[in-house]
């Protein structure tokens, strides 16, 4: 439980808000590829952590991301026309190209010293994984872009389902990283079967479990903790654990225990306090196309999303929700895993109240989170910084792999070779 003071602490991103320039120090997700996909297409909007920004590609493909309002009059770019590599203000004619740098001034006398004392703000961009990465910091302090764990090469197969949901980001990151919930809330997706570990089809994800009750194990590391949901296999239940680890990595990042088929993760990036661009991943040789995974998911574009990313399913509506699907036998009438979860985090309100929670032994890795970020908002309070810089430069390769298995009982579970070496095989 966090008092009302720490609550705000951890939910607030806009403005000055200590949690908002903790976020400044990382790379993180403005936007996916395909939304601008043509070069000298439409620009789009983006908002992240309360600011307004245009992202557009320019003649030359490349991807610009820049402050909205115009510099000279404040005037939406978003409406602007972009041509030969640079975004033009329908008011008077200013263009920038992509880096800021004013390029024309048609308003101006052909003379006038204007246009080289002007320069727009423009962030650091990258394309990596589907999604234009940007850096909101400050310009001389940008760090490497290193690539995410669940994208490490650039040729990583990617499938990426994005909803913009009405609730503030931390609210959702505890969701992904609380295991115990999806044993009751996604029990008709998550299924208990006589499998030796977890396995998926077209359909559904089956597991060696039907323990809703896990026993909860967290370890820290330098960009977050890893954690444990320790259930009884099926089989082999007197000698045996089925184990399931979560990763999270700072500030935004959750990677998800895999399937036999693919590995999973999530990213949350606050649009601002009470509104979050929510991306869940499936990556991996054998993942599913991007097409299929939303369609598993329920979060195709235009079918079950509108053209903003913001889904059909709404508390207007209860979400959908079947009641005649749940006599049927389905546990909640809701179609689609994060739709079913996106129903817990908006019904909490738009901020969590989290001073009035009442936590117990299955939100071990809620807890941790929490008492994490606490510990990195006084850090930056009373020192002006949040990490130390090394931690910005952990690789793929040097972040534990989230996992999933049975293993013995005396097995390490936080000991990544010990527990692949005993991980059972076949029955």
């Amino acid at each position: 439980m966090l008092t009302p003071a720490e609550n705000e602490l951890l939910c607030r991103v806009e403005g000055d808000a200590p949690m908002g320039k903790i976020m400044r120090h990382y790379w993180m997700p403005a936007c996916l590829s395909e939304e601008i996909p043509e070069a000298d297409g439409k620009p789009i909007q983006v908002r992240l952590l309360g600011e307004n920004f245009v992202a557009f590609r320019d003649s030359n493909g490349e991807v610009g991301v820049m402050d909205e309002l115009c510099p000279h009059r404040r005037a939406s770019l978003v409406m602007g026309r972009n041509e030969e590599c640079g975004l033009r203000c329908l008011y008077h004619g200013w263009k920038m190209d992509r880096h800021g740098n004013i390029v024309d001034m048609p308003s101006e006398p052909p003379e006038s010293p204007l246009k080289d004392k002007v320069k727009h703000r423009a962030l650091p961009v990258k394309e990596w994984a589907g999604l234009v990465w940007v850096f909101l910091g400050e310009a001389n302090s940008v760090p490497e872009f290193i690539p995410p764990a669940w994208a490490p090469n650039a040729d990583t197969k990617v499938s990426i389902a994005k909803i913009k949901i009405p609730c503030n980001w931390a609210q959702i990151l505890e969701g992904a990283i609380d295991s115990s919930h999806s044993s009751s809330l996604h029990s008709s997706d998550m299924v208990p079967s006589r499998v030796v570990q977890a396995e998926a089809d077209d359909n559904a994800w089956y597991r060696p479990s039907t323990d809703k009750n896990p026993s909860m194990r967290s370890k820290s590391t330098e960009y977050g903790f890893h954690y444990a949901a320790i259930r009884r296999p099926i089989k082999k239940a007197d000698t045996h654990s089925y184990v399931r680890t979560s990763v999270f990595v700072s500030p935004m990042t959750v990677l998800i225990p895999p399937n036999a088929s693919y590995n999973v993760a999530n990213i949350n990036v606050p649009i601002d306090d009470t509104n979050t661009a929510f991306h869940f991943i499936g990556w991996g040789e054998n993942a599913m196309d991007t097409e299929k995974w939303r369609a598993f998911l329920g979060a195709t574009l235009g079918e079950h999303l509108d053209q903003n990313w913001v889904s059909k399913r709404n508390l207007s509506n209860w979400f959908q929700q079947d009641r005649q699907m749940m006599k049927d036998g389905n546990f909640t009438g809701i179609i689609g895993i994060p739709n079913q979860d996106m129903a817990m985090w908006i019904t909490m309100g738009p901020i969590a109240n989290r001073s009035e929670d009442t936590l117990g032994a299955g939100d071990a890795a809620v807890v941790e989170f929490r008492r994490y970020m606490m510990a990195q908002l006084s850090k930056y309070q009373e020192e002006g910084k949040a990490f130390e810089k090394s931690i910005f430069r952990k690789g793929p390769e040097q972040i534990i792999p989230s996992w999933q298995g049975i293993i013995p009982k005396e097995t390490d579970w936080s000991d990544p070779q010990e527990r692949e070496e005993k991980k059972l095989q076949q029955w």
